[in-house]
């Protein structure tokens, strides 16, 4: 894994309408960096830079403030879909904000962390973080990493106090995706407990996962069944996907496209290709449907 990255979100999580709103302003060749930033979003200045932290962080701009190819795909004018309406438009962010590791917390999350805890409360995550930061002797204070944490949090969870704004409550970007659900789970000292387990993912569709296994740089032609589970930043990993439901979908790819193949010999399952195909020609053809 690269460095550790933590902050620089401000404080907000990721509102849905801020992914869409950043790559038009971007594509009307704007910059956050700009003064004028504030009146062309529309949002205070600290905002500014919190959707200029969650656009790098959903590798949907590059650090010369260049659009991507994904955020051309979904959000252009001729977008698959810009107002993020359909699921898994959400599964493919969730993938890429993972895997890219601009804000670590998510990668160490699902890469890691979650392997040793299904189920886990705050105060195990902010120690599993510290130590991680002590690892790679990088100086983060506590209330930093705290700040991530909740943050991260209120990108997947519904807020639980009903004294919120209305707004709040339906604005964190992965809220349907049901990726970290709280669990009513008490001790003497802590009631902040939460799970990610391995399920069916009913609405992940197949072409996502392939377009996911397809941008695995350290994946070759051939990739065994428990790389795809357990490899870092693998569909596995990344979704929480059960070996069940990952089968189902890795059937559905080989009936639909002559160049992949499944295998099972001597108890060895593998995935391979005879020809790998263009990953963004999936994307526009699955929407394309």
């Amino acid at each position: 894994m690269s460095k550790l990255i933590f902050s620089g979100h401000e404080s907000f999580h990721c509102r849905n309408v801020w992914l869409k709103k950043g790559y038009d302003f971007l594509h009307l060749k704007h910059k956050f960096s700009e003064p004028s930033a504030v009146v062309n979003l529309g949002v205070g200045k600290n905002m500014v830079s919190a959707i200029n932290f969650w656009m790098k962080s959903f590798g949907l701009m590059a650090d010369s403030n260049k659009l991507t190819e994904l955020s051309k795909l979904i959000f252009d004018k001729n977008g698959v879909d810009p107002y993020l309406e359909n699921p898994s438009t959400l599964w493919l962010l969730h993938f890429h904000l993972v895997t890219k590791n601009h804000s670590s917390i998510y990668s160490l999350v699902f890469n890691e962390f979650r392997k040793k805890r299904i189920e886990f409360s705050r105060r195990q995550l902010l120690h599993f973080l510290l130590s991680k930061c002590n690892d790679a002797e990088l100086n983060c204070s506590e209330k930093t990493i705290q700040r991530d944490i909740s943050v991260s949090l209120r990108n997947y969870i519904r807020p639980q106090k009903t004294n919120k704004n209305p707004e709040e409550l339906f604005s964190g970007i992965f809220i349907d995706l049901n990726l970290i659900e709280p669990l009513k789970k008490f001790d003497e000292d802590e009631i902040d407990w939460y799970k990610i387990e391995n399920k069916e993912r009913n609405d992940l569709p197949a072409e996502i996962i392939l377009y996911c296994i397809l941008s695995n740089a350290n994946y070759i032609s051939s990739i065994s069944f428990e790389d795809l589970l357990h490899s870092f930043n693998s569909v596995g990993n990344v979704f929480a996907i059960s070996p069940k439901d990952l089968l189902n979908k890795i059937n559905i790819l080989t009936k639909k496209y002559r160049t992949i193949q499944f295998t099972e010999d001597a108890g060895i399952r593998l995935l391979q290709f005879t020809s790998k195909p263009d990953k963004i020609k999936i994307l526009r053809e699955y929407y394309g449907k």
